[in-house]
């Protein structure tokens, strides 16, 4: 692979990712209490503690994005 693709393919892993996050942000802001709803029933956990368990999520996924997708496309970026 050259340095090129390997620049675009870890930019465009970022974006989907980060599009990810907003969509998943978004839904849970604009349906949270349809989403916590129909969770609850799959999975039996209280609808009460499923907004820590997005939150903790959400946060985690965020975390990975920034180091497995946009710390190496810097890297990249900056190697020139």
């Amino acid at each position: 692979m050259t340095h090129e693709t390997l620049q675009q393919f870890f930019g465009l892993m970022a974006l989907l990712n980060i599009a990810y996050l907003l969509i998943a942000t978004l839904a849970l802001m604009l349906f949270g209490d349809r989403v916590k709803a129909i969770h609850a029933r799959m999975t039996g956990v209280p609808q009460e503690a499923l907004p820590a368990a997005y939150f903790t999520s959400l946060a985690n996924y965020k975390i990975a994005t920034i180091v497995f997708t946009l710390v190496p496309w810097l890297a990249l970026v900056l190697m020139g």
